[in-house]
């Protein structure tokens, strides 16, 4: 009943421009205004396409209002833009038959003119649907922490039809059109819950057991304050190489502004850890070429190796 309410106007109003004119011809011809006869033709067509427009608009609006993607209702702007578009095809329709036009002509001159200001605002209107699409899915919301690729990471603070603006780590403000943001990979870290699993990884000589390395590391994990330990953190192999074992460290936070914070206090227990335990991080063995004077042949080349930092 809601839906027929909102048709019953336009279709009224398409009702008596349809009977007006049937009659038109005759009233036109008791009332003398024969002369004008050209010009009532062409308000009735103008009466017509905006009709049809208002007609129109309501329908999509009824169509889009019961349309809810995951539950969603679709952007009040999008239907507003839709029944811009279609009131300014009538307006511009009935703008050239004004100037002595056809129908069929007005209606092809109209989506001429509608392509050519499209074009001259083609990067407000990419933003703007892509502003809508982002509406319509909501990959992220006022509040969450997110990662655009190759953009920015920071806070969501606000979400409009043409930018949506971060505020990062720094407390940088970051305004970003919407039409990049939906191009780009998005990682949401407060969705669908606000707590994640982040990862560490520190390389360890092959001299250290496995099972005492991962004792250690394990104990400085659950030493470290900001991190969760319900579910608790795990230290795991990542690979055995020639300069080294490489384990993953393994955590979660209940925030994502945490990280830095919480990768600093574990970077702490853990070198606090390894000095307790004597377990150092393993040296890299570099050999050197030392070129003598008068350099003739390979013979002339002494080799000698030195044992240079520790390497990560």
């Amino acid at each position: 009943m809601t839906g027929f309410r909102r048709i019953l106007a336009p279709a009224m109003f398409l009702t008596a421009l349809a009977v007006f004119t049937l009659f038109s011809p005759e009233l036109t011809r008791q009332m003398g205004l024969d002369p004008l006869a050209e010009h009532i033709r062409i308000g009735q067509r103008l009466g017509a396409y905006l009709g049809v427009a208002w007609f129109l608009s309501r329908i999509a609006d009824m169509f889009l209002t019961d349309f809810r993607p995951r539950n969603r209702p679709v952007p009040k702007l999008l239907r507003d833009l839709l029944t811009a578009v279609l009131f300014l095809i009538a307006l511009i329709s009935g703008g050239m038959l004004l100037m002595g036009h056809s129908a069929g002509s007005a209606l092809a001159g109209s989506g001429v003119v509608l392509a050519l200001i499209g074009f001259a605002i083609r990067n407000v209107v990419a933003d703007t649907l892509s502003g809508i699409a982002l509406g319509l899915e909501a990959p992220f919301r006022i509040g969450d922490w997110v990662d655009i690729e190759a953009l920015a990471r920071g806070r969501v603070v606000e979400i409009g039809w043409r930018t949506t603006r971060l505020l990062t780590r720094d407390s940088t403000y970051v305004i970003l059109p919407n039409s990049q943001i939906s191009r780009q990979r998005i990682v949401n870290y407060s969705a669908p819950r606000p707590d994640f699993r982040a990862q560490m990884e520190i390389t360890l000589d092959h001299t250290v057991p496995v099972g005492r390395a991962v004792s250690v590391l394990s104990h400085a994990l659950q030493n470290t304050p900001l991190i969760k330990q319900s579910p608790p953190p795990d230290v795991r192999i990542q690979a055995i190489g020639s300069d080294g074992i490489r384990y993953a460290l393994r955590y979660w936070l209940d925030r994502f502004d945490h990280e830095i914070d919480a990768r600093d206090a574990i970077w702490q227990q853990v070198d606090t850890a390894l000095r307790l335990s004597g377990i150092s991080l393993p040296s890299r063995r570099v050999r050197v070429l030392e070129e003598f004077e008068h350099v003739a042949s390979p013979t002339n080349l002494n080799t000698q190796s030195f044992c240079v930092g520790s390497k990560q």
